[in-house]
Protein backbone atom coordinates (compact mmCIF):
# COMPACT_ATOMS: atom_id res chain seq x y z
CA UNK A 1 0.00 0.00 0.00
CA UNK A 2 1.54 3.66 -1.21
CA UNK A 3 0.80 6.78 1.04
CA UNK A 4 1.26 9.71 -0.05
CA UNK A 5 5.17 10.45 0.58
CA UNK A 6 5.66 6.70 -1.51
CA UNK A 7 3.84 8.84 -4.20
CA UNK A 8 5.62 11.96 -3.85
CA UNK A 9 9.12 10.03 -3.54
CA UNK A 10 7.80 8.15 -7.07
CA UNK A 11 6.96 11.30 -8.84
CA UNK A 12 10.78 13.01 -7.61
CA UNK A 13 12.10 9.68 -8.67
CA UNK A 14 10.78 9.57 -12.28
CA UNK A 15 11.55 13.20 -12.73
CA UNK A 16 15.06 12.53 -11.55
CA UNK A 17 16.57 9.41 -11.11
CA UNK A 18 19.85 10.74 -9.72
CA UNK A 19 18.21 12.83 -6.78
CA UNK A 20 20.23 12.28 -3.73
CA UNK A 21 18.70 10.69 -0.78
CA UNK A 22 19.55 14.85 0.86
CA UNK A 23 17.28 16.32 -2.09
CA UNK A 24 14.52 13.46 -1.72
CA UNK A 25 14.46 13.50 1.87
CA UNK A 26 13.96 18.01 1.55
CA UNK A 27 11.26 17.47 -1.31
CA UNK A 28 9.14 15.10 1.14
CA UNK A 29 9.73 17.06 4.38
CA UNK A 30 11.80 14.09 5.93
CA UNK A 31 15.95 13.22 6.61
CA UNK A 32 17.80 11.41 3.91
CA UNK A 33 18.05 8.45 5.79
CA UNK A 34 14.46 8.07 6.06
CA UNK A 35 13.59 9.15 2.56
CA UNK A 36 16.76 6.49 1.18
CA UNK A 37 15.14 3.74 3.39
CA UNK A 38 11.60 4.15 1.90
CA UNK A 39 12.88 4.09 -1.73
CA UNK A 40 14.90 1.31 -1.23
CA UNK A 41 11.53 -0.47 0.41
CA UNK A 42 9.93 0.50 -2.84
CA UNK A 43 13.21 -0.90 -4.79
CA UNK A 44 12.73 -4.24 -2.66
CA UNK A 45 9.28 -4.36 -3.53
CA UNK A 46 9.58 -3.47 -6.76
CA UNK A 47 7.40 -0.83 -7.46
CA UNK A 48 10.31 0.84 -8.60
CA UNK A 49 11.49 -1.83 -11.32
CA UNK A 50 14.62 0.10 -12.34
CA UNK A 51 16.52 3.17 -13.49
CA UNK A 52 17.83 4.23 -17.14
CA UNK A 53 19.01 7.40 -18.74
CA UNK A 54 17.34 9.09 -21.55
CA UNK A 55 19.00 9.39 -24.41
CA UNK A 56 18.55 11.85 -27.50
CA UNK A 57 17.90 10.26 -30.25
CA UNK A 58 19.05 13.11 -32.50
CA UNK A 59 22.53 13.37 -31.13
CA UNK A 60 22.94 9.89 -31.48
CA UNK A 61 21.91 10.12 -35.27
CA UNK A 62 18.47 8.51 -35.02
CA UNK A 63 16.28 11.21 -36.91
CA UNK A 64 12.92 9.08 -37.77
CA UNK A 65 10.90 7.09 -35.13
CA UNK A 66 7.87 5.24 -36.65
CA UNK A 67 5.31 3.00 -35.14
CA UNK A 68 5.10 -0.27 -37.41
CA UNK A 69 1.74 -2.66 -36.80
CA UNK A 70 2.57 -5.94 -38.17
CA UNK A 71 0.13 -8.39 -38.35
CA UNK A 72 0.65 -11.96 -38.58
CA UNK A 73 -0.04 -14.49 -40.68
CA UNK A 74 -0.56 -17.36 -38.04
CA UNK A 75 -1.23 -17.51 -34.50
CA UNK A 76 0.76 -20.56 -33.32
CA UNK A 77 2.78 -19.98 -30.08
CA UNK A 78 5.56 -21.30 -31.84
CA UNK A 79 5.21 -18.47 -34.59
CA UNK A 80 4.70 -15.89 -31.94
CA UNK A 81 7.94 -17.09 -30.14
CA UNK A 82 9.89 -17.04 -33.28
CA UNK A 83 8.76 -13.49 -34.44
CA UNK A 84 9.74 -12.23 -31.12
CA UNK A 85 12.95 -13.74 -30.99
CA UNK A 86 13.68 -11.64 -34.23
CA UNK A 87 12.70 -8.75 -32.83
CA UNK A 88 14.92 -8.92 -29.58
CA UNK A 89 18.04 -8.64 -32.76
CA UNK A 90 16.96 -5.88 -33.98
CA UNK A 91 18.21 -3.05 -32.30
CA UNK A 92 15.96 -0.67 -34.07
CA UNK A 93 12.89 -1.94 -31.91
CA UNK A 94 12.67 -0.03 -28.91
CA UNK A 95 9.30 -1.24 -27.79
CA UNK A 96 7.37 -3.95 -28.99
CA UNK A 97 3.51 -4.65 -27.51
CA UNK A 98 0.58 -7.53 -28.29
CA UNK A 99 -2.30 -5.92 -29.62
CA UNK A 100 -6.45 -6.52 -29.68
CA UNK A 101 -7.70 -5.49 -33.05
CA UNK A 102 -6.39 -5.60 -36.41
CA UNK A 103 -2.87 -5.80 -35.71
CA UNK A 104 -1.28 -8.23 -33.48
CA UNK A 105 1.80 -6.11 -32.74
CA UNK A 106 2.99 -2.67 -32.34
CA UNK A 107 6.47 -1.59 -32.70
CA UNK A 108 8.35 1.94 -31.60
CA UNK A 109 11.18 1.78 -33.71
CA UNK A 110 14.26 4.38 -34.24
CA UNK A 111 16.04 4.45 -37.46
CA UNK A 112 19.05 6.84 -38.44
CA UNK A 113 16.85 7.88 -41.97
CA UNK A 114 13.76 7.14 -44.35
CA UNK A 115 16.32 4.34 -46.20
CA UNK A 116 16.75 2.61 -43.01
CA UNK A 117 13.13 2.31 -42.06
CA UNK A 118 12.84 0.78 -45.32
CA UNK A 119 15.73 -1.92 -45.30
CA UNK A 120 13.83 -2.79 -41.43
CA UNK A 121 10.63 -2.91 -42.60
CA UNK A 122 11.11 -4.61 -46.14
CA UNK A 123 14.14 -6.55 -45.77
CA UNK A 124 13.70 -7.93 -42.26
CA UNK A 125 10.25 -8.12 -40.89
CA UNK A 126 8.48 -8.51 -44.06
CA UNK A 127 10.47 -11.96 -45.51
CA UNK A 128 9.57 -13.40 -41.91
CA UNK A 129 6.94 -16.18 -42.36
CA UNK A 130 4.83 -15.21 -39.66
CA UNK A 131 4.53 -12.13 -40.95
CA UNK A 132 1.35 -10.76 -43.42
CA UNK A 133 1.38 -7.46 -43.32
CA UNK A 134 3.22 -4.44 -42.32
CA UNK A 135 1.82 -0.92 -41.48
CA UNK A 136 3.90 2.19 -41.13
CA UNK A 137 3.30 5.69 -39.32
CA UNK A 138 5.94 7.98 -39.42
CA UNK A 139 6.00 10.21 -36.16
CA UNK A 140 5.94 13.93 -37.50
CA UNK A 141 6.74 15.83 -34.22
CA UNK A 142 6.12 14.81 -30.28
CA UNK A 143 4.11 17.32 -28.33
CA UNK A 144 4.50 15.23 -25.58
CA UNK A 145 7.35 13.76 -24.92
CA UNK A 146 7.64 10.12 -22.99
CA UNK A 147 6.47 10.91 -19.76
CA UNK A 148 6.02 8.84 -15.70
CA UNK A 149 3.51 6.95 -15.08
CA UNK A 150 0.67 9.12 -13.11
CA UNK A 151 1.26 8.04 -9.29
Amino acid sequence: MLDETDSRLLAAVQADARITAEDLGARLNLSASQAARRRARLEAEGVIAGYSARLSPERLGLAVQAFVSVQMAAHAPETAAAFLRLIATLPEVTACWTLTGEADYLLRVWCADLPALNDLIHHRLLPNPAVARVQSQIVMAQPKPDSGLPV
